[in-house]
Order: C-alpha cells, then sequence, then structure tokens
C-alpha cells in the first residue's frame, strides 16, 4: 500500500470558528483529491494528536492529527509505469500480447459468484503458474516478462492494475480509442486463489456463436459487447505453436515487425481500426476453401460474427462506421476490465482526473497541506452574522476581510513563502517549513508581520556597547 502524509506540521493561528470547524470537517472527510484525492477516493487513517509547540506554549487544547492516504496502487507509479509502457511498445511491438493479457487476467469473471477473488476477474491471478499453465493463456509468459521489469521498479502498484494499465495502453498507442479506465484494483495473494481453468473462450467451439455467449454472458456482457470486443482482433496474430490455429508465418508477418511468423487477421496487425471488421466481412462472403487460402486468419469465433443474425447487425456497423465503433470498444474493455475487480478506494480512481476543474467541494491536493486541529473544550463563542466560505491556502489559514468577518477589524495576509521567493515557481513543503521555522524564531508568526526587527535592533545594542565601552576607555 502506497502511504502519503497529508498534513504539513504548521498549525493555523487563531483561526476563526467557522474556519476551525471548516478544518476539522475537512479532516474528517473520507476522501481527498489523488494522490490524496477525492476522486481517488483514497482513504483516510488518522494517528493520536499530538501537541504543537505554539499550542502547548498557549495553553490550548487542541491536537495535531497527522493524517495518512492509503490505495492498492499509486496513482503517481501508475502514471509514471504508463509512460514506460509506451517506450517498451516503441521498442517491442507488443501491443497484441499486451492486450491479451490484461484480457484473460479479466475475462475469468463470473457475474454468478458473489465471493472475491472466487468470481474472478481483474485480480492479477495471472502472475501466478497455476493460471499461466491453462491452455488459453499459452505464451503469456512471454507478456509478462516484458511488464515484470516495470512492476519491479514501482512496488507501489498491483499487478491487477498494471496488467490493465498495460492493455489500455498498448490500444491507445496502436491508434485506438481512449478507455475511460480506473485503478485500486486488489491483488490476490496466492496462487490458491487462481480461477479453475475452462473460463475463457475457446477459439474452435461446436457452436461458435453459442459459445461466444456463453462465456461473455456469464460476465454480464450482451451481443453488442461481444462484438466489440471480438474487434481486437485487428491487433495481433495467432501461432500454431501456442493456440494451435494459423499458419506459421504470411506475407504479411514473415517480416515482423516483433518477432517475426504467425497468420494475424488484418494486413496491418499493429494498427487498432475497423479493418478487422471489414477483412471479416470480405473474407465471409468467399467459400470456406477459399478462405483457407487467404494469408489473413478467420476463425470460427470470427466467422461467426456475420452468421449470427444478432451479431451480424453490430458486425455491419462497425465495418461501415469506425467512429461507433471505437465509441463501443472504449466502453465495453473499461466495462470487462472492471468487473469481478476488487477496487481501494471501493470506487476507484482515474489517471486522467483534472485537479484544476474540480468541484468547489472537492479540496486539491494543495487545499488538503494542513494539520487537522481537533478542538478542545472551550466555551462557545458567538456565531457571526453570515458566515464566509473560507479559502484554502498554503497552509490551510483561512483570510477574511472587515466586512466578511462581521464588521471585525481586517486580519493580515497570511504568510506563503513563495510569495517572497525570487522565482515564480512554488517552494516545497520543506523548504516553506525552514522559512517558518527561522520567521517564528524571529519573533514573528505566520499571521502576523513582526512589530520590529530583531537582529537590527541587537546589532544597534552591540554598536551602542562598544560606543560606551570605548567612552568609559577614554
Amino acid at each position: 500500500m502506497a502511504e502519503r502524509l497529508a498534513a504539513s506540521l504548521l498549525p493555523a493561528a487563531s483561526p476563526s470558528p467557522s474556519a476551525r470547524r471548516a478544518t476539522v470537517a475537512a479532516a474528517a472527510a473520507a476522501s481527498f483529491p489523488s494522490p490524496c484525492s477525492a476522486r481517488a477516493g483514497l482513504r483516510l487513517r488518522s494517528r493520536q494528536p499530538l501537541l504543537s509547540h505554539s499550542q502547548k506554549a498557549a495553553g490550548r487544547g487542541r491536537g495535531v492529527r497527522v493524517v495518512r492516504c492509503m490505495a492498492a496502487s499509486d496513482a503517481a507509479q501508475l502514471k509514471a509505469a504508463q509512460e514506460d509502457i509506451k517506450e517498451l511498445l516503441k521498442t517491442t511491438y507488443c501491443h497484441p500480447i499486451l492486450v491479451r493479457l490484461g484480457w484473460h487476467d479479466s475475462g475469468t469473471y463470473d457475474k454468478n459468484i458473489e465471493e472475491w477473488p472466487q468470481r474472478g476477474g481483474a485480480d492479477g491471478s495471472l502472475r501466478f503458474d497455476a493460471e499461466l499453465s491453462h491452455g488459453a493463456n499459452a505464451g503469456l509468459i512471454n507478456a509478462l516478462k516484458l511488464i515484470q521489469p516495470i512492476k519491479d521498479k514501482y512496488p507501489g502498484i498491483t499487478y491487477a492494475d498494471l496488467f490493465q494499465l498495460a492493455s489500455a495502453t498498448a490500444i491507445e498507442e496502436a491508434g485506438g480509442p481512449k478507455i475511460p479506465m480506473k485503478y485500486g484494483r486488489v491483488d490476490v495473494t496466492a496462487a490458491e486463489q487462481c480461477p479453475p481453468e475452462g473460463r475463457l473462450p475457446d477459439a474452435g467451439p461446436r457452436d461458435p456463436a453459442e459459445h461466444l455467449r456463453e462465456v461473455f454472458y456469464r460476465m454480464g456482457l450482451d451481443d453488442k459487447e461481444i462484438v466489440a470486443l471480438s474487434g481486437a482482433h485487428t491487433l495481433g496474430r495467432s501461432r500454431p505453436d501456442r493456440s494451435g490455429w494459423g499458419k506459421p508465418e504470411t506475407k504479411y508477418t514473415k517480416d515482423g515487425p516483433g518477432e517475426p511468423g504467425g497468420q494475424s487477421w488484418t494486413v496491418e496487425w499493429l494498427k487498432f481500426d475497423n479493418s478487422y471488421f471489414k477483412d471479416m466481412k470480405f473474407l465471409s462472403q468467399l467459400p470456406s476453401e477459399e478462405q483457407k487460402e487467404q494469408d489473413l486468419l478467420v476463425l470460427p469465433t470470427d466467422a461467426a460474427l456475420f452468421e449470427d443474425p444478432s451479431f451480424k447487425v453490430y458486425a455491419e456497423k462497425y465495418a461501415e462506421d469506425q467512429e461507433a465503433f471505437f465509441k463501443d470498444y472504449a466502453e465495453a474493455h473499461a466495462k470487462l476490465s472492471d468487473l469481478g475487480s476488487k477496487f481501494d478506494p471501493p470506487e476507484g480512481f482515474s489517471l486522467d482526473d483534472d485537479m484544476s476543474t474540480a468541484p468547489a467541494d472537492e479540496k486539491t491536493e494543495e487545499d488538503i497541506s494542513f494539520v487537522a486541529v481537533a478542538p478542545s473544550p472551550v466555551a462557545p463563542e458567538p456565531e457571526p452574522a453570515a458566515e464566509p466560505t473560507p479559502e484554502p491556502v498554503a497552509a490551510a489559514i483561512t483570510t477574511a476581510t472587515a466586512d466578511d468577518n462581521n464588521g471585525a477589524a481586517p486580519q493580515p495576509e497570511p504568510f506563503v513563502a513563495a510569495k517572497y521567493s525570487y522565482g515564480k515557481r512554488e517552494l516545497s513543503e520543506s523548504m516553506k517549513q525552514k522559512i517558518r521555522a527561522e520567521y517564528e524564531g524571529f519573533g514573528g508568526s505566520p499571521d502576523k508581520p513582526m512589530q520590529s526587527n530583531y537582529f537590527l535592533n541587537i546589532m544597534i545594542l552591540i554598536a551602542g556597547l562598544a560606543f560606551l565601552t570605548s567612552l568609559v576607555g577614554n
């Protein structure tokens, strides 16, 4: 579990009653922005209250809680891993096998089983030999070898998230649609938790259309989603030494890219588009003997898409309308990746959340860089006539004007270290803390300027003593 501190160590000085209530309420909220985010849904764990030095000196009984955020995978590491996956795709052309890796980890889901992980789904179980050895997973050991160095580099992410991240990224990098993915999947921890063999599709069943429905209906998918997902065969090749299907090589695969050989469904088998449906439509009109003579692969389950009346409606549509195919495929891929998964946080989180557009009631990461102060039992203070909405700043210090402070005198502007820096970039939190500590050491505080320059006063005093000493000596 990736853990991060979501609090600074300097409390706000003398906040108003409404500001204290807002601060405590924010600290008690169930989630914060990513990586401690409301969108990422990272849950909070609090330590025992601690008293800051300034609070002890003031005799105020408020405690400081250090809040930690936790999730199955760390969002920052997932983003970094995605960049590494993109580089891997550029050098190895492994798009098809990474898509297959993600699908085969998630495609074991059974909607009729409620318990996790018995129900299957994307849970990282495919990393165990017990599942890798299933007949439908032949060759996926090569995908695991490709992806394992990335997992070793980013230990803060789960296998379940990494497999699905690699699959979606491969689709997008091949020219496919943007997949609306979410992350936070929990991994199984032992080989005993792997699903039984036989849940994945078979390429040559007795009744292909019925077989596809049996497998995908079990996962809660419908005919449209079955056909849309079948369109992923626009990528990749089938190798007879792995699946028992296809030719050893064709004119489209004999020179690679990547490892040569195998038989592809499409001519450009590293480009994601709707050419699979166009080619299958053309080939389905040929006699079976002529189909076998072609250099493009047609499995029984592929032919079923243009033979079954219900499937054919969608297959014909996607052959003519790539935009419609991309839209339906993206939705179906995301759904397949989610089904059966156990998420932490339960709602998952997206890598595409734009924190700059978060709603007003969702605090951004900068908004929560504060210490949650638990109120001590003090006498109730009078309520202002109208409560202003507090605006979070560097250390969650609330500012106010005379108009929104019930006629009281204006409060001094809070100290923000970056305001006094020479560059335009924000200072790091550690540097802010050092500046604040030095500032307080000279008698200042975050909410009011120093009344005098102590250093200058000391220098004047020393100079005066030296002058008097010289006079006495004379």
